[in-house]
């Protein structure tokens, strides 16, 4: 077998033809657009480059067929912030072979101990955690956008080599087409006509204000319980929303305000994949206008809950139960939307876990952030998980 860098054209078609390969005959898998892919791993496009460094490479066979691929990079910003410094893999794909998935993993370990990295996190994105990050390890049914699929056995792949769990994620489905209950609806008009709230979705004639509330909130609900947080700017916030526009429905992202000020916000998208899903990575005139034939044909019936979240002042105060409430009016205008996967919700945050359960969501899949020390000899600590009142 033999392990090659990623530096020019034809080696970076490979890296995208490897997922391809690997899950041709998976009809559940959907290709995400090359040129998204290859962004993440350009200077120009991902800001993470401005504080990291990334490597990439393919995996052949004795025969030069594509049998894998890996990459390995670094978030300074990050790294020195735990225990022991810690690097990141991510984007691996690998036929059914320990020992092709061993020297992909070698691979990114050596690459990562020669920049003086003393573990690594996997698989992870080098970028936002809300896209491509953990091991989809129980429920391998439809896969939202930028959400994690792969096969079953590389499980078996990441856990035989020394990687361990350093905290396991949930996605919950809300099924539209069945009604709130009375009980959940009573408590949900009462929050919203609770004196000085006020809720609103987003529109784009009011994007600077919305996004500057938006990072508001996410940077004081976020920073209090996840370590080594890194605040977002409004600017990023905006990026993503404009990268999104074609299929940002303004009705499907609420804040929640107390006395003018924003306390709560509420992120939905319509799920993308069930488009690309069509389209086999590519982005041309032809997918173009498949693409908006397909989205004037409804073909998006499910949406992505991207996230929720509350200032710790407000939490408890049952703003989350008035957003799905908000929600679910505009899906009543707008029946062909059935189904809303929220992902995910790590074991860190059993807050917002509670809260998807009492809305009437259910955990249909499982996802694992693994972690390996390279120093085999070093006590694994896990990410610690906070205990909460279940009452």
């Amino acid at each position: 077998m033999n392990i090659i860098p990623v530096k020019n054209k034809k080696t970076r078609k490979q890296f995208l033809d490897v997922a391809k390969i690997i899950y041709k005959n998976d009809p559940v898998w959907v290709c995400p657009f090359d040129n998204e892919i290859e962004a993440i791993f350009d200077p120009e496009k991902n800001p993470y480059h401005k504080h990291g460094e990334v490597e990439r490479w393919i995996l052949t066979d004795g025969d030069n067929n594509l049998i894998g691929r890996i990459a390995a990079f670094i978030d300074r910003n990050l790294a020195y912030s735990y225990e022991q410094p810690t690097g990141g893999t991510g984007f691996f794909e690998c036929i059914n072979d320990p020992d092709a998935a061993f020297i992909l993993f070698e691979t990114a370990k050596n690459w990562l101990a020669s920049r003086g990295m003393e573990a690594m996190d996997g698989p992870i994105n080098f970028g936002e955690t809300d896209k491509y990050w953990g091991l989809l390890v129980d429920g391998f049914t439809h896969p939202s956008f930028e959400v994690p699929y792969n096969h079953k056995y590389y499980k078996e792949l990441f856990e035989s080599y020394g990687f361990m769990t350093y905290y396991k994620m949930e996605g919950f489905h809300l099924d539209l087409t069945k009604p709130l209950s009375e009980r959940f609806i009573k408590i949900a008009e009462w929050v919203t006509n609770k004196p000085g709230y006020e809720f609103r979705h987003f529109t784009w004639k009011e994007e600077d204000k919305f996004t500057e509330d938006f990072a508001t909130v996410f940077n004081e609900a976020w920073a209090s319980f996840k370590k080594n947080f890194k605040p977002l700017e409004p600017a990023y916030i905006k990026g993503v929303l404009k990268k999104a526009k074609a299929i940002i429905d303004e009705e499907f992202i609420w804040y929640a305000y107390f006395e003018g000020k924003p306390i709560a916000i509420y992120l939905m998208f319509p799920d993308l994949n069930q488009i690309l899903k069509h389209m086999n990575g590519k982005l041309n005139l032809f997918s173009m206008i498949k693409f908006l034939y397909l989205k004037k044909m409804k073909t998006m019936t499910r949406a992505k809950g991207l996230l929720m979240g509350v200032i710790p002042k407000y939490q408890n105060h049952g703003i989350e139960s008035a957003f799905i409430l908000k929600v679910n009016e505009v899906i009543r205008r707008k029946p062909h939307y059935r189904e809303v996967e929220f992902s995910w919700v790590a074991d860190f945050n059993p807050k917002m876990r509670k809260i998807f359960i009492s809305v009437g969501s259910v955990p249909v899949k499982n996802y694992i952030t693994y972690r390996y020390l390279f120093d085999r000899t070093k006590e694994f600590k896990r990410y610690p998980i906070p205990v909460i009142d279940n009452a």
